[in-house]
């Protein structure tokens, strides 16, 4: 019996069309992507978590979820106690952008103070755990000094400088009044701009927002009482204010961020210069919205 060539290449057509989805889907599943194959509505998580210091990874996977018109919102989840005040603003500012084109809800680990917190109030909606640690609003640097060590082991130095402050916070002289003033107002107008922040999109005036900000920490439930969180819940219950607001009927499909591989060889790096880091103590260097456990 002779097939029918349009019958044919109907089948033929069929039969490649399902082929190259099963490839597609293949490769999105090998590459841990297969919800862009998802009709349901989704919402984005990203995770802040530890130290801040570098904003670039955060920022670039927000600015990615804005670009995506399958994502209906954005979970932020913050565990962190705040960092670098450049990381913390620049991540502020990248919510504040993306809160134009989709929700953004925060959802508040066992930590999100300081930086952490600078960044969550940039959200539509803030979610804490009743006993996450929040707040401590305020601006840090530290200096060392190793005078006195330099001159029990006999060790001199000397400099040479363009201008009366370019060795200011050296570690090698105790600071001077006039340094030590210039400092606090460098550390004062900082503070100002964590302010205005809180202020801004906490609808709280600046005034008020001044009596709490002097580096005091509060529960989650203290913070619902006072304004500087909207509910208290899990990142479940976050998820679900974010569909909400954004008008997603039904369960929403929960995307996270694709993790790439890391080699081995890079993993031992990592842990190896975290430890350095950490010993060191570079958390403490430059000035940080940070909460100091």
């Amino acid at each position: 019996m002779r097939k029918h060539p349009v019958i044919f290449g109907i089948f033929l057509l069929i039969l490649i069309i399902v082929l190259f989805f099963i490839v597609i889907y293949g490769i999105a599943t090998f590459s841990g992507d297969r919800s862009s194959f998802s009709l349901k509505d989704k919402i984005g998580i990203v995770t802040v978590e530890g130290i801040m210091k570098d904003s670039s990874s955060v920022v670039n996977q927000l600015v990615r979820y804005g670009k995506d018109n399958s994502i209906k919102a954005v979970v932020l989840r913050i565990d962190s106690p705040g960092g670098g005040v450049v990381s913390a603003q620049e991540t502020y500012k990248t919510v504040l952008s993306l809160k134009k084109k989709k929700k953004v809800v925060v959802s508040m680990g066992s930590v999100a103070a300081s930086g952490g917190y600078y960044v969550a109030c940039a959200a539509d909606k803030i979610v804490a755990n009743p006993g996450t640690i929040t707040g401590s609003i305020g601006v840090i640097v530290n200096f060392s000094n190793v005078e006195e060590l330099l001159k029990k082991i006999g060790l001199k130095t000397s400099n040479i400088k363009s201008g009366r402050y370019k060795d200011i916070g050296s570690p090698l002289r105790k600071m001077t009044p006039d340094e030590r003033k210039l400092i606090k107002g460098v550390i004062d107008d900082i503070h100002d701009q964590f302010l205005e922040a809180v202020s801004l999109n906490r609808k709280i005036s600046k005034e008020k927002i001044s009596d709490i900000a002097d580096g005091r920490i509060f529960t989650g439930r203290q913070a619902l009482k006072i304004g500087l969180v909207d509910y208290l819940g899990d990142k479940k219950y976050a998820i679900n204010i974010a569909a909400k607001l954004s008008g997603i009927k039904g369960e929403p499909e929960v995307v996270y961020p694709e993790e790439k591989g890391l080699k081995l060889w890079k993993y031992i790096v990592k842990e190896m210069v975290s430890v350095v880091v950490s010993e060191l103590g570079e958390e403490g260097s430059g000035i940080s919205y940070l909460y100091l456990k």
